[in-house]
């Protein structure tokens, strides 16, 4: 799964505990809590222009409600998205979804984008959507790839969907920059976030968006119109989430550091195998020789009771590879990690 196996710290079930205590049990702000709103406001790189307030960020159901809220209401019959695959699958199922059309590109050898390609689709596109660091992949995509992205789209129309939800989740050998930090994409990308990675808090169902205020404001229309407004007591536990100490955060990062390793070491150089070394988030996206599909593979491992997922889901590309979470305790690590080596055939190293 791709959630994070520790339990979500004690200050922030207190203050959703807190708050249902003080009766905040009614229906908040549609667009969310204005001071959880204006926390994450400061939060955000430095625009040009003008500052950040409250009014550009919408809390939604998750950072998948985001996505959904922001594709909907940008995208409909005709447009073209680009999305950058192997990627999170929820990504094309909107655009489909909102009558669009994809236009896969497949990454380059090392999982970073193949700007070539990029320079092919982009032209004529009414969004790119993409997650940094990346969902299946672990790839975190480098300062140069989003400036090289901005000048391909220097004037165009085309908005940049980021979805930034393992920002936190950074390792050695990887370096994370926002697009929202970057001169040549501000103004045209929608920020994509959640509470759910960062701070073990996926059941809690907190996301939230930024970006250009006529596109926040179509989508806050869209969210809600599907889905009301949040959670009242959740937003408070999120308002407690970002008070948290950074040592909170970084004990966890240093557990799946340690995790990451396990797994490069366990799976760099067996014959058959190849892992691009994950460079932030909970992933490993490693690529096998044999002539199997990579749903059967997962259904075989399945019954034997290790959970992967198929790398067809995430993209044409994605097919002969398979995704690893590393959220997940050591020894169970070492066992599963034994049994997929074994069940592909290949000599333990």
């Amino acid at each position: 799964m791709g959630e994070p196996d520790f339990p979500t710290p004690p200050p922030v079930i207190q203050a959703a505990a807190n708050a249902l205590r003080a009766g905040r049990t009614h229906y908040a702000d549609q667009n969310g809590l204005w001071e959880l709103r204006g926390a994450l406001a400061e939060r955000l790189p430095a625009r040009h222009g003008a500052a950040w307030g409250a009014d550009d960020v919408v809390m939604t159901h998750g950072a998948t409600a985001a996505l959904a809220a922001v594709v909907l209401a940008m995208i409909g019959p005709g447009d073209r998205v680009v999305i950058p695959e192997p990627a999170y699958s929820l990504y094309a199922d909107l655009v489909v979804l909102a009558g669009g059309t994809v236009d896969y590109v497949p990454l380059g050898r090392d999982l970073h984008w193949d700007l070539d390609a990029l320079a092919t689709a982009l032209p004529g596109a009414a969004m790119m959507i993409f997650s940094n660091p990346s969902n299946p992949t672990g790839i975190v995509h480098r300062e140069q790839e989003l400036e090289a992205l901005g000048d391909l789209l220097d004037g165009s129309d085309t908005l940049v969907v980021s979805d930034e939800a393992y920002h936190r989740l950074v390792y050695p050998g990887g370096q994370f920059v926002s697009a929202l930090m970057v001169d040549s994409l501000q103004g045209r990308t929608v920020y994509v976030q959640t509470f759910s990675k960062t701070y073990a808090m996926t059941g809690w169902r907190v996301g939230y968006l930024a970006g250009p205020r006529k596109v926040v404001d179509a989508a806050a229309h869209v969210h809600r119109t599907l889905n009301g407004s949040l959670n009242t007591a959740v937003q408070y536990a999120a308002l407690a989430a970002l008070a948290l100490p950074d040592s909170v955060v970084d004990g966890m990062v240093d557990t799946y550091r340690e995790r990451r390793d396990l797994v490069i070491a366990r799976l760099s150089d067996v014959p058959g195998l190849r892992l691009v070394a994950p460079e932030g988030a909970f992933y490993a996206f490693l690529r096998y020789d044999v002539d199997v599909s990579s749903e059967a593979v997962a259904r075989e491992l399945a019954e034997r009771k290790v959970i992967v997922r198929a790398g067809a889901e995430y993209g044409p590309s994605g097919e002969g590879c398979i995704r690893i979470s590393f959220a997940a305790a050591n020894e169970d690590l070492r066992v599963g990690l034994d049994r997929i080596i074994r069940h592909l055939g290949l000599p333990r190293s």
